[in-house]
Formats: C-alpha cells, sequence, structure tokens
C-alpha cells in the first residue's frame, strides 16, 4: 500500500509523531544539559537550581526517546492518516490570516490589525452582511481599546492611527 501522502488520502501520521517525539527529546537534551551547567544535585541547603529539571528532563528524554523509537520500527506498517486534504484545508484558511494578523500587529498597531482580521472572517468565513462586519470589526477592537487601555492600564502594540488621535 502508498504512503497515505503519496495516495492522496492525507498527511501520514508518521510524519508528525516522528517529528513531535524528536523535538521533544532535543528539548528534553537540552534541558538536562543545562540542569548538568547549573548544579543537578543536592546540596547542604537543599535541591541545586538543576535539580528538578533534569528529572524532568530526564522523564521527557526516555518518554519521547520510546515514542521515536517505536514510531521508527513500525514506520512502513503505519498507513493511519493523521490529516486529510479537507481538514488541513480548514487548518490551512485559519493560520495564514493568522500569520498576516500577527506581522500587521506591528506596523499598524492591534487595534487595526484587529479590525482587518476580524472583518476578514466575518466576511470570507462567515459571510455576514458589510454593516454587520464593520459594526463589530470596529466595535470589538473599541471595547478592547477600552478594558486593556484605560480599565487595565495595559498597554497594547498602537499603530499610526492611534499615535494620530493622541494615544
Amino acid at each position: 500500500m502508498n504512503d497515505a501522502s503519496e495516495s492522496g488520502r492525507g498527511l501520514a501520521t508518521r510524519w508528525p509523531e516522528t517529528i513531535v517525539a524528536a523535538v521533544l527529546f532535543a528539548l528534553a537534551l537540552l534541558v538536562i544539559a543545562d540542569s548538568l551547567r547549573v548544579g543537578h544535585g543536592w546540596a547542604s541547603d537543599g535541591p541545586r537550581a538543576g535539580y528538578f529539571p533534569f528529572y524532568i528532563g530526564l522523564g521527557l528524554a526516555l518518554t519521547s526517546g520510546a515514542l521515536l523509537i517505536g514510531q521508527l520500527r513500525r514506520w512502513r506498517r503505519d498507513q493511519r492518516v493523521f490529516v486529510g486534504r479537507t481538514e488541513a484545508a480548514g487548518v490551512w484558511a485559519v493560520l495564514w490570516p493568522m500569520g498576516i494578523y500577527v506581522a500587521l500587529i506591528a506596523p499598524l498597531g492591534i487595534y487595526l490589525a484587529s479590525i482587518v482580521l476580524i472583518a476578514y472572517f466575518m466576511r470570507r468565513h462567515g459571510r455576514f452582511a458589510w454593516w454587520m462586519t464593520a459594526l463589530v470589526a470596529v466595535a470589538v477592537p473599541v471595547v478592547l481599546f477600552l478594558v486593556f487601555e484605560r480599565w487595565f492600564t495595559v498597554p497594547l502594540p498602537k499603530g499610526p492611527i492611534e499615535r494620530w488621535l493622541g494615544f
């Protein structure tokens, strides 16, 4: 039987499982190495800074290593599909606008970028009327501005419109 990703059914489970296990194993090695650097033993006044992280890293390394080895051993037999094309398309339809949103926060500020994101999703995926889209897309960032900036006094990233308005 062909690989699930080659047969058109979607992405085979073996790839995400192998990649996640390998990344977790690498992170575990990093935690272990840093714990060894700062000291992972027991001092006269109690555990050293790396004591608990060392054992957590060790447990993570053993678990992720076992998962990685198990996945590699059943590589050819594992024909399960992790995500089909339809599901992947749904994830992609949300992922790329979110990436653009994050990229727009620095030049436009969080409020204007949020207006653009909310309007896009309401029109593209919700198929709301223009008047409703405009109302919600502007009202939500205004409420967030009042809550965060005025009530909690937590400054969020500003853009040219906020600077022009004096905020």
